[in-house]
């Protein structure tokens, strides 16, 4: 019993122990890019709007490949798919790297690799969500979702804070060299797996309108996965704020590069504090559906008090509480999508999930850019916290499914 209720039960497994790592280190790099992007942007430009188009840049390839993609990753060898997206994204930060060190970037193609990089990941991201199933026991499941939100987020903590030092010791172009060399931790532990990543016949999956369909009516009729994508989509569009991180170090709290890499850090250490609760007491966890509902509300309530703060060290606490909030909403939500969806649908799923999860962000990111240069950064925020609560309220009020739901079909 003591073994089950251990939060990280599931590394004992060595090939998600491995998985897990090479991921982790991939990340640290990932986030230390966005970062820099960011701040190269804003540096150029001076222009919050410029921040905005970063959400347009990523969202086009959403809206374009994520169904392709998910359908792609039911048809096609997830290793091999895996392996060839995430070389193109090493690829792809190589380019910036050079653009920078040259001295010949500029916006236009600093847009042009987010698109090729959110085009890449189309594939990546619904591949790495399908093969996570097949590397624990069902009964470990949330254990494992959690140790996996656990490592995005403590590479959010890790990885901006590093790119803010590194930025204000050497620059932007070191942030993006680390960041393809990175990629080969994740791509080595993916060569490394020994078990198969798919436990249907692949070729009853044809690519065609049909199947793509197939996704989105199993979706559409399963309402606890439409509730809760609704909600992701709704809550993450008004309560984006960290496209403006920027606006904030330079404007607002006057604390620099090394104080922006402290606040993209900030909600990763709730997020990372969230995930450790979760994992270890994710066999005890009832009423998932109003944990969720009481999440993004708290995650909304703390992004205006971040709005509203002159004060670094509490912008730095209310962060840490969106994160926090965000965290709990999110494991619950991606284990509930993983555990009810069959296993040659789970691709599919999890690309209309990307649709909602990112798609919302990023649109986010274009409303809060241009919102923020119409009305300033901290107004911006605050109003978009308060969007959060209230559609969170809306939906919990429309959305009996997940009001009621409570996770009985995580019990094992």
């Amino acid at each position: 019993m003591k073994s089950a209720l251990s939060p990280f039960s599931s590394l004992k497994i060595t090939h998600f122990r491995n998985y897990l790592f090479g991921a982790f280190i991939s990340e640290i790099g990932n986030q230390m890019q966005v970062v820099a992007v960011a701040w190269q942007l804003y540096e150029i430009t001076r222009n919050p709007a410029s921040l905005g188009l970063i959400g347009v840049a990523n969202f086009i390839p959403i809206l374009l490949f994520s169904l392709i993609g998910g359908l792609t990753v039911d048809k096609l060898d997830r290793r091999k798919l895996l392996i060839a997206s995430l070389t193109t994204q090493a690829g792809i930060a190589l380019i910036l790297f050079v653009l920078s060190y040259f001295q010949v970037i500029n916006p236009n193609l600093i847009y042009l690799c987010l698109i090729l990089i959110a085009t890449a990941q189309s594939f990546s991201i619904p591949a790495r969500q399908a093969v996570i199933p097949h590397l624990v026991p069902r009964n470990n499941f949330m254990n494992a979702v959690s140790l996996g939100s656990l490592q995005f987020q403590a590479a959010i903590m890790i990885g901006p804070a590093i790119a803010g030092f590194l930025i204000g010791a050497a620059g932007v172009p070191p942030v993006y060299l680390f960041n393809a060399f990175s990629f080969l931790f994740f791509i080595v532990a993916i060569f490394a797996l020994k078990i198969p990543l798919h436990q249907h016949n692949r070729e009853k999956v044809k690519f065609s309108l049909s199947a793509v369909s197939e996704g989105i009516k199993f979706v559409i009729s399963t309402p606890i996965l439409y509730s809760t994508m609704i909600l992701d989509f709704l809550a993450s569009f008004f309560g984006t704020a960290n496209i403006l991180m920027p606006v904030f170090a330079k404007d607002v709290l006057h604390v620099g590069a090394q104080g922006l890499g402290f606040l993209y850090s900030a909600p990763a250490i709730g997020g990372v504090f969230a995930g450790v609760l979760i994992a270890a007491l994710h066999h005890k966890i009832k009423y998932q559906g109003k944990m969720i509902i009481v999440a993004v509300i708290l995650y909304g309530a703390a992004t205006i008090a971040f709005g509203l703060s002159k004060s670094f060290t509490l912008s730095l606490l209310f962060l840490m509480l969106v994160g926090f909030g965000d965290m709990v909403s999110s494991i619950i939500r991606n284990t509930i999508r993983q555990i009810v969806t069959p296993d040659h649908l789970r691709g599919r799923m999890a690309s209309i999930t990307r649709i909602f999860f990112q798609g919302g962000p990023q649109l986010g990111e274009i409303e809060a850019g241009f919102l923020a240069k119409a009305i300033g950064g901290p107004a911006s925020v605050v109003i978009g916290g308060a969007g959060v609560i209230l559609i969170t309220s809306l939906v919990a009020l429309k959305s009996k499914a997940l009001r009621n739901y409570q996770g009985k079909e995580l019990v094992v």
